[in-house]
């Protein structure tokens, strides 16, 4: 009876500490509730700028290098040496000018064999001519004698052209830029002896980003600036538009240039160009500084009310501190310009001036 009496003593003790411990852990939950209730998230200050419009100008204005319109490599097309050399660097030479001459002693002399050859198949063919109008021979003979008029025809034919070859001149008119040759060297078929560039007439090529070479068009004029020449301009035209991008996608654009006499230019040197013809433009603008993120992937917190909303935009051109919005905002709504590198999506903010 007394073990009886102590099991249930025991018992009881044990539920009423279960039953305190119960009820002090509720109790701490509910002002733990109550405490955090009663705590205020304090909204982050930040600064918002008014998205506006701008008229854009669309000026663009690239630095590219300086080229010849022509710039010809002259070549020997036959095998020989070096009789005499009429260009040095620097000179102007004028297209058909001679410029080089090869040794062709060995090649007159065979001209006047194949020469030689012709007139003995041409008598041949004459004579049977006059045999077969007696029809003493056959009209194969007659045949083989004409046909070896043609072949030495063409035999004298590329004599002459030998001969031509020795002497080598000017393909263009212009400026002899390059001379690799001295009389009495030994040339070979295809071997570069120098080069004549075009300078009457030049050209600039630049690589325009891809934003921009669809507003341009074949025949726009342009202006030109150098460093030779502070504060004179000159006029040019675009002249060819390359379809294809390179690496860094944009495109080679080329501009014809006559190259002045009061201010001449020379190839290789670095000009500036100006699209004049680009139309204006109205656009959406921001600052720079609301901008989060990369240029490929740029977003803004637009103010909604008390909070913000992250929102992914399209940049385009730069204008001073703002920049061109293509698309993602309209004008009139506010973005954050500043504070917002502690920002989240739907976070509460305060606006400060």
């Amino acid at each position: 009876m007394k073990r009886v009496i102590t099991i249930v003593v025991t018992s009881l003790i044990v539920g009423l500490l279960i039953y305190g411990g119960y009820s002090l852990l509720m109790s701490n939950k509910a002002q733990s509730e109550a405490k955090a209730k009663n705590v205020t998230v304090k909204p982050f200050a930040v600064s918002v700028a008014t998205v506006g419009s701008q008229e854009l100008s669309s000026d663009l204005s690239l630095v590219g290098t300086i080229i010849a319109s022509r710039e010809v490599n002259i070549a020997s097309e036959i095998m020989g040496r070096v009789r005499s050399v009429n260009m040095e660097l620097g000179q102007t030479k004028g297209a058909g000018s001679l410029l080089i001459t090869i040794d062709d002693e060995l090649k007159r002399t065979a001209l006047q064999q194949a020469e030689i050859s012709l007139e003995k198949a041409k008598k041949e063919y004459e004579r049977v001519q006059m045999v077969q109008t007696e029809n003493a021979l056959p009209d194969q003979t007659l045949d083989n004698a004409k046909w070896a008029v043609q072949l030495a025809e063409t035999q004298v034919a590329a004599a002459q052209r030998q001969v031509r070859d020795a002497r080598i001149s000017a393909p263009i008119s212009g400026t002899v830029t390059a001379k690799t040759v001295e009389v009495g060297s030994m040339v070979q078929p295809g071997q570069v002896l120098g080069t004549i560039v075009d300078l009457a007439n030049l050209k600039l090529r630049i690589n325009v980003p891809e934003n921009d070479v669809f507003n341009l068009k074949m025949g726009d004029p342009v202006a030109i600036t150098t460093e030779v020449y502070p504060g004179v301009t000159l006029e040019g035209r675009i002249k060819a538009i390359i379809g294809k991008a390179d690496e860094a996608h944009t495109y080679p654009v080329e501009v014809a240039i006559p190259n002045n006499r009061n201010h001449p230019l020379k190839a290789g040197m670095f000009g500036r160009v100006s699209f004049t013809s680009l139309p204006s433009r109205t656009s959406v603008v921001i600052p720079r500084a609301a901008v989060i993120g990369s240029v490929k992937k740029a977003q803004v917190y637009v103010l909604n009310g008390t909070t913000v909303r992250l929102r992914d935009v399209v940049l385009g051109s730069e204008v001073g501190t703002n920049v061109e919005v293509l698309s993602g905002l309209k004008e009139g709504e506010q973005v954050v310009s500043t504070g917002q590198n502690n920002l989240r999506d739907s976070m509460q903010v305060q606006v400060v001036k």
